[in-house]
């Protein structure tokens, strides 16, 4: 190594250091369990996609530790000055490439000259992708496949009809064409079909329509088989022909069923089998091939034996066997892939494919120098990205910076009056929930839609600050993308952890208020179910009941609005004796004493639920987020308290802002007060509320009221007593003694 390597602190995390690309040169020489990441996406980076494609050399959408070697080694090996590399810059200057780089300089300085351009000591990316596009263009791709629209007219019909007749190839354009491999296979297919043409006559007997006599035969072939070998039973045993018969029972019994008469029928033999092994069309059973054994015999049978009468089993087989012939040389015509071209075949000449082929082998002639080309654009990425990637992957301090963005981000989030700066992408939300779920970092699902409709993701957002009972499913917020485009953002799903101490805290009592209100509502929705079906049924009772029904017994209990009263008059009781309980045990309870009372609760409570709430906040880790999209991390980012406040943020108002602390609408309801009609206000329940005050503050004042009332002997001695607590109540004065 030429210089020592720098680890640094992140957050609690310790990572190199790669200020440079000569000291990049030596980090991705460390061991892979050094490295933050051993393994990314290619989805979610917000950098060049040719740039991933380079890197990613086996193609499978993943980064790993020994591509991104292989990548730098490359650009050191080309390189003799790191000076654009270090500056991320898309600009090559030709005499920064090393020995090994030579061919690359020599096709950058032949694409220089084609653009004509004014300086010819340093290349764009623009200008080699400028005229890599401009070669494609023209139909020079150096992979050997020419595009019909780049040929002369006389080859350009002949090579539209081979591509017609073989699987289609592409170039490196994307366009269709011809390469040396598809005229190779042409002319050996070619050279089998001709031989295979030359069987035509000698195979196809019957002429023009032998291959439609052919498949006719194939058709009816099963019946008169079977029936040339009946012919040959009856031949063999006479009395056979007996059995070949319809039993009379079958008859009769499918005479009333269409379906089943039809398949007696079809058991029947096509004709009376005869010794001799012929077939006489006249004797023909009127069954259900009757009318397809009679079409034979005129558009078949007829022309091909010039019987009328008869058709014989030696001229049936040798039928057969013509048919097979036949339909084999028509099964090995059609599965050519010339079969197109039968007709103008013999047209095509072979020096048509002397001239496409050498068309191909020309631009096969430039490969060297195309590839050099996409070599040129390789390094170019490489000196541009290189170091940006590699500060993303072995370590990444971006994500602890507020002026660079790390390159896994997707944009900012504005929600609920804050910033949420760091996000990323998700593409499975259910598997991405089931990690991150596993951590305490409160997390917001969000789907991210262009307001024009156009495309839309879901990215994953950590909130480190604040509280996160303000953040619901179905809020609405603004997105702003790393190029600083806006988009539309809802919340879809919430991974509801503590995001400061102080929610921790207060997060049981919001619990214990959400039961004791879902209990309640319960409460109430049950009681007033119960309250309406015990009306309801009163009714029906009462409608129903017949005007000379007699009265139910003086002991049986009756429903209706008596039981009802009832039922309500003990509740009321129930209720009255609690209260009085209560009251009876406040009483002797000093203003004090509640407020110890509820410290002491609300200490026994919180004190708890703070300290997991600190654990909890002490163990948030952002590697799940990351982990979640696919990276593979071999440290924790941890998240500290500072960390923290540079991804969640409240900006604060601008420096020369004034706020004006006048509530504007109390000014507006002033002056709607004034057009309004003044509302009649009861009188009795301002005076309600007057007493219910006046007997809160006495009640409260209690002790100090009653020792002066027994001090100045208002009140008699035994009541003082009874009233006062032991040890509270005042000396009483003895009353003078009587004359």
């Amino acid at each position: 190594m030429t210089r020592p390597l720098v680890y640094r602190r992140y957050g609690g995390s310790l990572q190199v250091s790669i200020p440079s690309f000569e000291v990049l040169v030596d980090a991705v020489k460390i061991p892979e369990t050094q490295w933050l990441a051993t393994a990314c996406p290619l989805e979610g980076l917000h950098c060049d996609p040719r740039f991933l494609t380079f890197v990613d050399t086996d193609g499978n959408k993943r980064i790993r530790v020994y591509e991104l070697r292989a990548a730098v080694e490359y650009a050191a090996k080309m390189l003799e000055s790191y000076q654009g590399a270090d500056a991320a810059s898309d600009v090559l200057a030709l005499d920064a490439l090393s020995e090994a780089g030579t061919k690359l300089r020599d096709v950058a300085g032949i694409l220089l000259e084609t653009l004509k351009a004014g300086d010819r000591t340093r290349i764009t990316l623009e200008q080699v992708r400028t005229s890599e596009k401009a070669l494609r263009e023209a139909g020079q791709n150096g992979d050997g496949i020419v595009a019909p629209a780049f040929l002369p007219e006389p080859l350009r019909s002949l090579a539209v009809k081979l591509m017609a007749c073989f699987p289609e190839v592409k170039n490196r354009a994307g366009q269709a064409g011809v390469d040396p491999a598809m005229l190779q296979r042409f002319r050996e297919e070619r050279s089998a079909l001709l031989v295979h043409l030359a069987q035509k006559g000698p195979v196809l007997a019957w002429g023009e329509r032998s291959v439609e006599h052919a498949r006719r035969i194939q058709e009816i072939r099963p019946l008169l088989d079977t029936y040339y070998l009946q012919c040959r039973l009856v031949a063999a045993q006479p009395e056979a022909v007996a059995g070949l018969k319809l039993e009379p029972g079958r008859v009769q019994g499918a005479l009333g069923d269409t379906q089943a008469l039809a398949r007696v029928v079809s058991e029947l033999p096509v004709a009376p089998p005869e010794p001799g092994g012929a077939l006489r069309w006249s004797r023909l059973y009127r069954g259900q091939a009757f009318e397809r054994l009679e079409a034979f015999r005129k558009d078949v049978s007829v022309p091909i034996t010039g019987d009328l009468a008869t058709l014989g089993d030696v001229a049936w087989r040798d039928m057969c066997a013509k048919a097979d012939a036949i339909l084999a040389w028509q099964a090995r015509l059609e599965t050519s892939p010339l079969r197109g071209l039968v007709d103008g075949l013999a047209a095509i000449a072979e020096s048509q494919l002397e001239a496409l082929e050498a068309a191909c082998r020309a631009d096969l002639a430039l490969k060297d120098k195309l590839d050099a080309v996409d070599e040129l654009e390789r390094l170019i990425l490489y000196q541009r990205w290189l170091l940006t990637f590699a500060n993303n992957f072995i370590s990444m301090p971006d994500l602890y910076q507020t002026k660079r963005r790390a390159l896994m981000e997707r944009g900012t989030l504005i929600l609920g009056g804050r910033r949420y700066r760091l996000s990323v992408l998700v593409t499975n939300r259910a598997a991405h929930a089931a990690l991150t779920s596993q951590g305490t970092t409160c997390t917001l699902y969000v789907q991210v839609v262009a307001k024009e409709g156009g495309e839309s993701y879901e990215v994953a957002v950590p909130v480190t600050r604040g509280r996160s009972d303000g953040l619901p499913v179905g809020k609405r917020g603004v997105f702003y993308d790393v190029e600083g485009r806006e988009f539309d953002a809802v919340v879809t799903q919430v991974i509801r952890q503590p995001v400061s101490l102080w929610e921790a805290m207060t997060m049981p009592f919001g619990r214990i208020g959400q039961f004791i209100s879902k209990k309640i509502e319960g409460m109430a929705a049950a009681g007033e179910k119960s309250l309406d079906e015990s009306l309801e049924k009163s009714y029906a009772q009462g409608t129903l009941a017949a005007p000379g029904a007699p009265a139910p017994a003086a002991g049986t209990p009756t429903a209706g609005p008596g039981g009802f009263i009832a039922a309500t008059g003990i509740a009321f009781a129930a209720v009255g004796s609690s209260l009085a309980f209560i009251v009876t045990q406040v009483r002797s309870l000093t203003v004090f004493d509640v407020l110890s009372a509820a410290m002491i609760v609300a200490a026994v409570v919180m004190l708890p639920s703070g300290l997991l709430g600190w654990l909890k906040l002490r163990k948030r880790n952002l590697a799940l987020l990351l982990e979640g999209s696919g990276w593979a991390l071999n440290d924790r980012l941890k998240l500290t308290r500072d960390l923290a406040v540079l991804i969640t943020r409240r900006p604060r108002l601008p420096k020369n802002a004034k706020v004006d602390r006048t509530d504007v609408l109390q000014s507006v309801l002033a002056t709607a007060r004034e057009d309004d009609e003044e509302e009649p206000r009861s009188m009795g329940t301002w005076l309600l509320i007057g007493l219910v005050i006046v007997f809160v503050v006495l009640w409260q004042f209690r002790e100090p009221l009653i020792r002066e009332a027994c001090r100045r002997q208002w009140m008699a001695g035994a009541t003082c007593d009874s009233l006062m607590t032991p040890g509270s109540s005042p000396a009483v004065p003895p009353a003078p003694p009587a004359p």
